[in-house]
């Protein structure tokens, strides 16, 4: 059986109809979706935490102890980045789609490229 966790930087309450944060590190909630096989077996959302003590490094701790597989941002700086690659978590990028349900299908059907590093943004401004 295979089991994979995605991460969604996401606005309010987040969840599967929810819309999603435009720069990771600043979301309210992180949306976790649960595959399994392929298909959504869970949906979950953790609060995002401040990272002023710790920096950029906060966030990539919090979604690597809630055994996140993958993130999917719509921008990312390049240290998160090396961060999330250290801990094992699959970077991929979708910066055109606000609501979290599609993106979920797009990944889904293999739709959302992993970002490559011409991708990052400059962190801490809007994106």
């Amino acid at each position: 059986m295979s089991r994979v966790r995605i991460a969604i930087p996401s606005e309010g309450e987040g969840g599967l109809d929810g819309v999603r944060a435009g720069h990771f590190g600043h979301c309210d909630v992180f949306t976790f979706v649960d595959l399994v096989n392929g298909e959504i077996d869970s949906v979950s959302t953790v609060e995002n935490v401040s990272h002023v003590q710790g920096g950029c490094m906060v966030p990539v701790n919090l979604l690597a102890s809630h055994n996140v597989d993958v993130l999917i941002v719509g921008g990312i700086g390049m240290r998160p980045l090396m961060g999330f690659r250290q801990v094992g978590i699959d970077v991929y990028h979708e910066g055109e789609t606000r609501e979290i349900r599609p993106v979920v299908n797009n990944m889904i059907a293999g739709n959302i490229p992993m970002i490559q590093e011409n991708q990052v943004c400059g962190g801490g401004g809007g994106q």
